[in-house]
């Protein structure tokens, strides 16, 4: 049978004092988040052993974190599998996107430093480079939020966007698939960057919810499709 580990960047974290079983844990992490790892996927004790080059004890200690916070289950012979998110957890997901991206916009434009602006200006033209690949757009869009919630300056709220981009990732098929969306977005990341810029925190915060709220819409027309 076929591996399922894909050919893409999959490392330990060079982070020193971190202990192995967290480095492979971000490593799984982070590899969901890259859509090394996709929903229904196999994951392997062995496989990930190998890829990564350590024993099975701190792989296994990481995929026993994963399954703790819903990101993978059991699958019986098949080992674990990488979870699919229900309506419900989708809604719901979505709902705090709404709420924490609205929050860092508004934090943003009270705190965003001028090369920041420009930051968040020069993601927005390489996101529109590349609207003829979906996936590319995923990453360069997750740049893009990352970028809104470093300018906010809030630690906590940071903490909960990686919390946050681990359920993101179990979506599956990014939305810029859904015809029309990815001209829409930009159009809407513009527009939070202006907000941004021009140092309005109630019209930064406004943008950023529609945005999610647009965002959902295209993955519901995602699900039906």
């Amino acid at each position: 049978m076929a591996p399922v580990v894909k050919k893409a960047a999959f490392k330990l974290s060079e982070t020193s004092g971190q202990n192995l079983s967290e480095a492979v844990y971000q490593a799984l992490s982070q590899g969901l988040r890259d859509g090394v790892y996709r929903p229904g996927d196999r994951l392997r004790e062995e496989e990930v052993a190998q890829r990564l080059n350590v024993s099975r004890t701190p792989v296994r200690e990481a995929f026993g974190r994963l399954a703790a916070k819903g990101f993978v289950q059991p699958a019986g012979a098949r080992g674990l599998v990488v979870r699919n998110l229900d309506l419900s957890e989708i809604l719901e997901l979505y709902a705090m996107r709404e709420i924490l991206e609205g929050a860092a916009a508004r934090l943003a434009a009270q705190h965003a430093a001028q090369p920041e602006i420009h930051g968040l200006r020069d993601i927005e033209v390489l996101y529109e480079a590349h609207f003829e690949d979906p996936r590319a757009m995923a990453r360069i869009n997750r740049q893009f939020h990352e970028a809104v919630f470093r300018a906010a300056r809030n630690r906590y709220l940071d903490a909960a966007l990686q919390e946050m981009q681990d359920g993101i990732a179990l979506l599956g098929q990014t939305t810029f698939s859904v015809k029309g969306r990815p001209t829409v977005a930009a159009a809407e990341h513009r527009g939070i960057i202006d907000a941004i810029e021009a140092r309005d925190p109630a019209k930064a915060e406004e943008l950023a919810r529609a945005h999610i709220r647009e965002a959902l819409r295209a993955r519901l027309k995602l699900l039906q499709s």
